[in-house]
């Protein structure tokens, strides 16, 4: 590298991780969060005030640089609170998902084992059964009320000093998050989130999305989901934009509030906008204020895409996973409608390429190969788990996403399908996404989801499972016939399951691990 001296730019700079006291210099009066839930406003200033006093808390209470602090919560302040609070002393917040099983825990508070326990007071039945396992000493209830003689975030923060507290040197890439995978297959694998990823992913989305400090979102993705955190909550936090602290999922509350607050960005994923859309109140409101509906976290089917397009509203699709971005691709408006299946162009600083899954040779443009990206935006492995992250992070930086994927000839991607979800039918290659965007599509139709199940003659062949739209009846040969007059008949699945329900996760995925 060419210098003009002899000197060295250090990666450690006192700002890293210090959101909450940066913001709250430029910006203190500001408005950053309004929480929804108990109807509170809060400037940068009394946020960083809040993550002082907590940082403090967790010094005191021996936490320090690289300790793993747990959380257990929905969507409310005390989750900001700790985000802001470890990252100003170097701790690791490590959030867990709500919804799972006691053993699925405790599998991941042994692996993780975290010095301290946040959790929420409406989850205590699954706190006590956690406490049970005597894996983690000093545990915590979020608010103020006491419960089975745990002390609570108020008691601990109500008489301490709110001033700067001493910080360490962090660097860049010293871990902010352990955030788990899970997805919709397999066990969950802690992605380990560095200052750096967190801050670049920050960089690539203000960049891409062009987004302004008069932006406001609705948070709608859970804070133990990196969407929670890296969509859209941090980018806010570094620009001074105003984010609505949501709680639960309600549909018809999201709406008021995206109107009442005169959102400008809604993110969700696909099934919160389909449930939004389902409610009279979506055609009585007018949302003035949108910029843009963007879906992500799974492919969004372009029967709902068109509900939001009928009201005169941009909505597209985004691209993200756990272990990149997640942000990672930007669908200029004017190519919405033209291409409604891409995800877009990579963001600024985002390397692309897409492979041949046997030859790991670059496809060239219109073939379908698994998408790898790389950039400072990247993770820094599985926690505790070298074998997978060997498997996922190549030795020159290229991260294998395990999704399939094709570019088209104007340079747009457009997501084909999960690796993992992809089945093989007589020797053809079957992507479910292109059998659901057509399902969905049907006036009956409410959800769907396809998966390959063994077969002794194909190898493998399609099983559909969907739900139906309120006072709507269906029989499966009607399904099938309606399939083979836009499908190859090799692409038409050969069984259909109506169900009254899909399984869903927390973030409101479709769990394709639970259908057989």
């Amino acid at each position: 590298m060419f210098k003009a001296g002899d000197f060295s730019i250090s990666t450690e700079f006192n700002w890293i991780g210090d959101w909450a006291g940066r913001r709250a210099v430029l910006t203190p009066n500001r408005e950053a969060l309004f929480d929804n839930i108990e109807k509170n406003h809060y400037t940068f200033k009394d946020l960083n005030i809040r993550a002082n006093r907590l940082a403090r808390v967790l010094l005191n209470e021996g936490i320090s640089k690289g300790d793993r602090v747990a959380m257990f919560s929905t969507n409310r302040l005390e989750c900001i609170d700790l985000f802001l609070a470890t990252g100003k002393i170097g701790a690791i917040l490590v959030p867990f998902n709500i919804r799972l099983s006691t053993p699925e825990l405790e599998y991941l508070i042994k692996k993780t084992s975290p010095s301290i326990f946040f959790y929420e007071p409406r989850l205590e039945e699954k706190a006590l059964e956690i406490k049970n396992l005597n894996l983690i000493k000093n545990n915590v209830v979020m608010g103020n009320k006491s419960i089975l003689n745990d002390t609570t975030t108020q008691k601990l923060t109500e008489k301490i000093s709110s001033s700067k507290v001493e910080r360490p040197i962090i660097n860049f890439e010293d871990p902010h998050l352990i955030l788990f995978t899970g997805g919709t297959t397999g066990l969950p694998k802690g992605a380990i989130i560095p200052h750096r990823l967190i801050f670049w992913n920050s960089v690539n989305t203000i960049l891409s999305w062009s987004l302004t400090p008069e932006d406001i979102q609705p948070l709608l993705f859970p804070l133990f989901h990196t969407g929670g955190w890296n969509v859209l909550v941090v980018p806010f936090y570094h620009l001074g934009a105003k984010t609505i602290l949501m709680g639960d999922f309600d549909p018809e509350e999201t709406i008021k509030v995206i109107k009442r607050e005169k959102s400008t960005i809604v993110i969700g994923v696909p099934t919160m906008f389909h449930a939004m859309a389902n409610l009279p109140l979506f055609k009585e409101t007018n949302f003035d204020s949108v910029k843009v509906f963007i879906s992500g976290g799974a492919p969004c089917p372009v029967a709902i895409m068109e509900r939001y397009w009928a009201m005169n509203k941009p909505f597209k699709m985004g691209y993200g996973l756990t272990e990149v971005g997640p942000n990672n691709f930007y669908l200029p408006e004017q190519e919405i409608k033209k291409r409604p299946t891409s995800v877009g162009l990579p963001v600024f600083h985002c390397d692309t390429k897409i492979i041949d899954t046997k030859t790991n040779q670059v496809v060239k443009k219109g073939d379908v190969g698994e998408l790898l990206l790389k950039g400072l935006h990247v993770f820094s492995g599985y926690w505790k788990e070298p074998e997978e992250t060997k498997k996922t992070i190549e030795q020159d930086g290229w991260v294998h996403t395990g999704d399939l994927v094709m570019q088209d000839e104007d340079g747009y991607y457009y997501i084909v399908g999960r690796r993992k979800e992809m089945y093989i039918s007589g020797g053809e290659n079957i992507f479910p996404i292109e059998i659901e965007e057509i399902l969905f599509k049907h006036p009956a139709i409410d959800l769907a989801a396809v998966i390959g199940v063994p077969d002794e003659k194909w190898g493998e062949v399609g099983k559909a499972f969907l739900t139906l739209k309120p006072g709507k009846s269906l029989k499966s040969e009607e399904i099938r016939e309606y399939l083979l007059n836009k499908l190859a008949k090799y692409k038409v699945p050969k069984y259909f399951e109506i169900r009254d329900s899909l399984p869903l996760s927390a973030t409101g995925k479709i769990l394709k691990r639970e259908l057989k």
